[in-house]
């Protein structure tokens, strides 16, 4: 039996550990879990209506880098139109009923701290399944079969992130039990508005970490939607390690 629930993966910044951008050395792996029947009904129609709103048609994927470069599509937009355009997309994120788990890893403390440092997207693959596994668990789906969706990036990165995922879901856990995953390698031509938030919300919520005193409004957005059980365990919503 399917569970109720939908998982979307992304990311922002690189794995490497070898080659460290110094103004973004950190990993962030992004999870946005919603209600099936939520993003059907409501997320998937809104985003689409936006789009055909703003540029006539909805082929226009909303990755996070086009649109703060301003470019494709987005590098179309005068002021008012882009204003208009991210206002209504920021009250999409707002009124979406969907919970974030984030796993931010900063790699120059990651490789300070151990001298075979694992690499960082199976960590965060790890630390988010456990968390979105919680939360499952809290509303009684644990036991279906719930879909993670993530996006495709290559083959060779395709087979290791499912090597690592399958790892993690037969008990390479804290909890060393099964989790009841499986994962779905979509490719960004599939135009999934799902992997579309999840992209819009990495970098963000890893400038927060990076960067917490710098105003961030996104991230203010973002901060609501947090996994927060009620317990006194620090680090369910946004993990970060080290």
């Amino acid at each position: 039996m399917n569970s109720d629930y939908i998982v979307f993966v992304d990311e922002s910044g690189d794995h490497s550990l070898t080659s460290i951008d110094p103004e973004y050395p950190i990993f962030v792996l992004c999870f946005c879990v919603m209600k099936k029947a939520d993003y059907a009904d409501t997320v998937v129609p809104r985003l689409k209506r936006l789009k055909f709103e703003t540029f006539g048609h909805d082929c226009v994927v909303l990755h996070e880098i086009d649109i703060r470069r301003k470019r494709g599509y987005f590098s179309q937009l005068s002021r008012e139109p882009r204003e208009a355009f991210m206002g209504a997309l920021t009250q999409v994120i707002v009124d979406t009923p969907m919970t974030v788990v984030a796993v931010v890893i900063d790699k120059r403390k990651h490789k300070e701290k151990y001298i075979n440092p694992y690499n960082p997207y199976h960590i965060g693959i790890q630390f988010g399944l456990e968390r979105v596994r919680h939360f499952l668990r809290l509303n009684g789906q644990h036991e279906s079969l719930t879909h993670v969706v993530c996006e495709a990036r290559g083959a060779r990165e395709d087979a290791d992130l499912e090597l690592a995922f399958r790892r993690v879901c037969d008990g390479g856990n804290s909890s060393k039990k099964p989790f009841n995953f499986d994962v779905v390698i979509c490719d960004k031509k599939a135009n999934s508005e799902g992997l579309q938030l999840a992209d819009l919300m990495a970098r963000p919520i890893g400038l927060h970490v990076l960067r917490p005193d710098q105003q961030n409004r996104a991230y203010d957005v973002l901060s609501a939607k947090f996994f927060n059980p009620g317990t006194v365990v620090a680090g369910n919503g946004l993990k970060v390690f080290p």
